[in-house]
């Protein structure tokens, strides 16, 4: 995909037309290098409250392992697709707690041919969520040398540039018939919002209690978390050195979502469950505010999705934050939670497949393990000893 050729048309679009707001603020970034810094400013864009329209155009690749989409960067190759791609259920994660109506997402995609038979079948493997509105175009790879031109995309620009003023259903419908015109062979598939149902009213003597709302097959809560149970031992998994890590919460109570997540998981939807579990950590954001137990444990909720998803130096990172965050609320060094959070980055990271990403989370263990000693004896001086 040729993706800078639609940076001019997209640049000339005064920022402001994007999100129909009086003032905007518009962030580039051509050729990326790094996912990690695509996430940051990506988060930085959904902490915004005010709308928010993120435009991509790419190539999209699906992890044989894992069997999920990533969005290649300036330095992916099919080698290196898992440490140097952008996996596309964090673009799930970040943009799915956002309040539904207030994001939209409009993407030109070129993908593999084993994504590409994926998505004809199931094209709902791009779900974002909820909240996002995505309108997209995919298109099978050409053969190499012949990049595809992001003429969709190119097409809701020049729309933008009119002064037109259509809804974003109207104007995709306009940006996919102007882009068939120059669509590869075979046809293009083209994604749209699915329609919200129409709910059927409830008969007012009805006693039972309100359905929560579903997204996807995950039953996400209306009420907010419901209070966090303590973890029984048959719901724990061995970490390094004899310690412990959560691998689930039991549903102790009518809405708990732990199992729900958990089920996605293992059954291979990671998106999905990093998305439902992100959305609870908003709330606890919200609710509890970042300097608190509630929103620690959502973290390292999201520190164990990483693990399962084989991502090593996302859940290293996670449970770093996690150790950190507890250190800061007065937890002592000696607290089990503390030691079990930085014993489980420790054994993340030396599961990191990729140097440079090992060294740069390198120090903060350091640092971490100077403070938090923990129960196994030689574990500082063994860290070090790899870090050379």
């Amino acid at each position: 995909m040729d993706a800078a050729s639609v940076l001019p048309a997209l640049a000339a679009v005064p920022p402001g037309v994007l999100t129909g707001a009086a003032a905007a603020t518009v962030v580039e970034l051509a050729d990326p290098l790094d996912p990690q810094t695509v996430l940051t400013r990506l988060r930085g864009a959904a902490a915004s409250p005010g709308p928010l329209v993120v435009c991509l155009a790419g190539q999209l690749h699906l992890d044989r392992r894992q069997q999920l989409p990533h969005l290649a960067l300036a330095r992916t190759t099919p080698a290196t697709l898992r440490y140097t791609a952008l996996p596309w259920h964090w673009l799930a994660g970040e943009l799915g707690v956002r309040p539904p109506g207030t994001t939209t997402v409009v993407a030109d995609l070129a993908v593999d041919p084993e994504l590409w038979q994926r998505l004809t079948a199931a094209p709902g493997l791009l779900h974002l969520g909820p909240g996002p509105l995505l309108y997209a175009r995919v298109v099978p790879a050409p053969r190499r040398g012949e990049p595809t031109t992001p003429a969709y995309l190119r097409a809701w620009a020049e729309l933008w540039r009119s002064g037109a003023r259509l809804a974003p259903a109207a104007a995709h419908a306009e940006a996919a018939a102007r882009a068939v015109t120059v669509a590869p062979a075979p046809a293009p598939l083209f994604l749209t919002p699915a329609p919200v149902p129409t709910p059927t009213p409830a008969p007012p003597d009805r006693t039972a209690p309100e359905p929560a709302p579903v997204t996807g097959a995950v039953r996400v809560p209306v009420a907010g978390p419901a209070p966090l149970p303590r973890i029984p031992p048959e719901y724990v998994s061995a970490g390094p050195s004899g310690s412990t890590a959560p691998a689930a919460v039991p549903a102790l109570v009518p809405e708990d979502p732990h199992p729900a997540i958990l089920a996605a998981a293992m059954a291979g939807r990671h998106g999905e469950a990093a998305a439902v579990a992100a959305a609870w950590e908003h709330e606890a954001l919200r609710r509890h505010g970042p300097r608190s137990v509630e929103a620690v444990h959502w973290t390292e909720v999201r520190a164990d999705l990483a693990r399962l998803a084989g991502e090593p130096a996302r859940s290293c990172e996670l449970w770093l934050a996690a150790a950190e965050a507890r250190l800061g609320l007065l937890q002592r060094p000696d607290d089990p939670d503390v030691e079990g959070a930085v014993d489980r980055a420790h054994h993340q990271w030396e599961h990191i497949g990729d140097p440079d990403r090992a060294r740069a989370l390198g120090p903060a263990l350091v640092d971490l393990r100077r403070r938090v000693p923990g129960r196994r004896p030689g574990a500082l001086a063994a860290l070090t000893r790899r870090l050379g």
